[in-house]
This record gives C-alpha cells, sequence and structure tokens, in this order.
C-alpha cells in the first residue's frame, strides 16, 4: 500500500471511531431522557452509561493518540 492510502485509511478510521463513540454517548442520553419522560427509573440506562461512555472515550483517544504519533514518527524519519 502506498502512504496516502495508508494515511487516509487511518483518517478514516479515527473518524469513524468518534462517530461511534458520539453515537453511543447521544444514544445513552436519549434512553436516559426517555426513561425519565416516562417517569420510568433510569437505572439500567445510567449504569450502562457509567461504563460505556468512558469505554468508548479511551478507546477514541487511544487510537487517535497512537494515529497522531505515527504521523509524527513518520514525518520526523523522513527529515532525517
Amino acid at each position: 500500500m502506498n502512504k496516502k492510502t495508508i494515511e487516509g485509511l487511518q483518517i478514516l478510521s479515527i473518524s469513524l471511531i468518534w462517530l461511534l463513540f458520539l453515537g453511543i454517548a447521544v444514544w445513552i442520553v436519549t434512553l436516559i431522557k426517555e426513561s425519565l419522560k416516562l417517569h420510568d427509573a433510569p437505572d439500567a440506562s445510567v449504569g450502562i452509561s457509567i461504563v460505556a461512555i468512558p469505554v468508548f472515550f479511551l478507546l477514541a483517544s487511544v487510537l487517535t493518540y497512537v494515529f497522531v504519533g505515527l504521523r509524527k514518527g513518520r514525518k520526523e524519519h523522513t527529515e532525517r
């Protein structure tokens, strides 16, 4: 694979993981709002959100950190 293809796939991967994180966060917030609107106990939604939101945020952050580090390392290597 050439350099442009790899960079494009990395950007696509970062974009998709952040889109997944935002989708899950919006979905869980919507579940909590809906359960409050229906006067239901939001225990399950809150329990899921306490675990899911930080886990997906951590995964997205690590993936972004790795790809940014790879790009910086590649730039430093080519400048030498």
